[in-house]
């Protein structure tokens, strides 16, 4: 059944996911927008997981052609909405060329534009947990739970860092309920001529995530990628899980109830794991959409940066 979007009355900049209304963002786009001297306004979109590309483009179509929808932030439908709807984009950036994904939707003039923003934003949160040099330093690998566009995005940042002689990890794993995300991700790699090791494993339960912790070095990094804990209940992981010694757990949801981390913490001895939240990574990917979607300058990094990020603290701590 078809949905129906009705006009803008003023600038709007909306927000496309499954739970819109539960995020920060919803309170906190006013604050940002008032520190930055923006006169628009935030709307969610909630989409059902693995919605009909008919809805998809139904919404890109809607924004593209109400003149105060200014553009997006997708979440969750990045890999879908692009497959549904690609036809309707008049431009896309490069890292969408290679991700067939979208997470910023906006407008230059009567086009429409749209960028895959995880391969900068989760490597700026990425470089925000391990500090320069982690890798050859600790020996530690990167234990990706999860296919989606989110992990698929870390891997590209990783090709890009590698490339321009960064450092990186010595193995990633990626594991993955179904095989076609995998074959996917296989795939893209193979087109960028990617060199970092990666195991690409077949994990349909969470004690097979388990099995791949245990092959894991120490000070490894593992990554909830699957959305669970913020999209649909639950882990990655069964609570038997052990990580391996001076291990970060980094669960990319900063809402919901993250299990990952509860597991994680259940664990932590004098040797970690250490725990981070997806807080951080929250407000890079919001920012550079934002400044896609008005065509405004945000650093990252630096007094701006801090004052937006101690903002939005501060929000939604007042609505906690």
């Amino acid at each position: 059944m078809p949905r129906t979007y009705h006009a803008a009355a003023r600038p709007t900049m909306y927000f496309i996911g499954v739970t819109t209304t539960k995020s920060s963002i919803m309170k906190v786009f006013p604050a940002w927008a008032r520190e930055l001297n923006l006169d628009a306004v935030i709307e969610g979109i909630d989409l059902p997981l693995d919605d009909t590309p008919e809805h998809y483009r139904e919404v890109v179509d809607f924004i593209k052609h109400d003149p105060h929808s200014l553009g997006a932030l997708v979440t969750t439908h990045k890999l879908n909405l692009y497959k549904a709807a690609h036809e309707l984009f008049d431009g896309v950036g490069h890292e969408t060329e290679l991700l067939d994904e979208v997470s910023s939707v906006s407008k230059r003039g009567d086009q429409l534009w749209g960028h895959a923003m995880d391969p900068v934003t989760s490597g700026l949160a990425l470089e925000a947990i391990v500090p320069d040099g982690y890798w050859s330093r600790t020996g530690g690998e990167l234990l990706l739970l999860g296919a989606g566009g989110s992990s698929l995005a870390l891997t590209l940042y990783l090709h890009n860092r590698q490339a321009a002689g960064g450092d990186v990890p010595s193995r990633i794993v990626v594991t993955n309920r179904r095989e076609a995300r995998l074959r996917e991700m296989r795939t893209v790699h193979e087109r960028l001529g990617f060199t970092i090791p990666v195991d690409y494993r077949l994990a349909p339960e969470p004690s097979d995530n388990d099995a791949q912790l245990r092959t894991l070095s120490p000070g490894s990094v593992v990554v909830n990628a699957t959305g669970l804990g913020k999209d649909r209940p639950g882990s990655p992981l069964t609570d038997a899980a052990r990580f391996p010694a001076d291990a970060i757990a980094w669960d990319f949801n900063y809402r919901g109830d993250l299990v990952f981390l509860d597991q994680a913490r259940a664990r932590r001895d004098a040797s970690g794991p250490s725990v981070v939240d997806g807080w951080l990574y929250f407000i890079h990917g919001w920012t550079r959409v934002i400044a896609e979607v008005f065509h405004i300058d945000i650093p990252t990094h630096g007094p701006v940066f801090e004052r937006l990020s101690r903002i939005a603290r501060d929000v939604t701590k007042e609505h906690a």
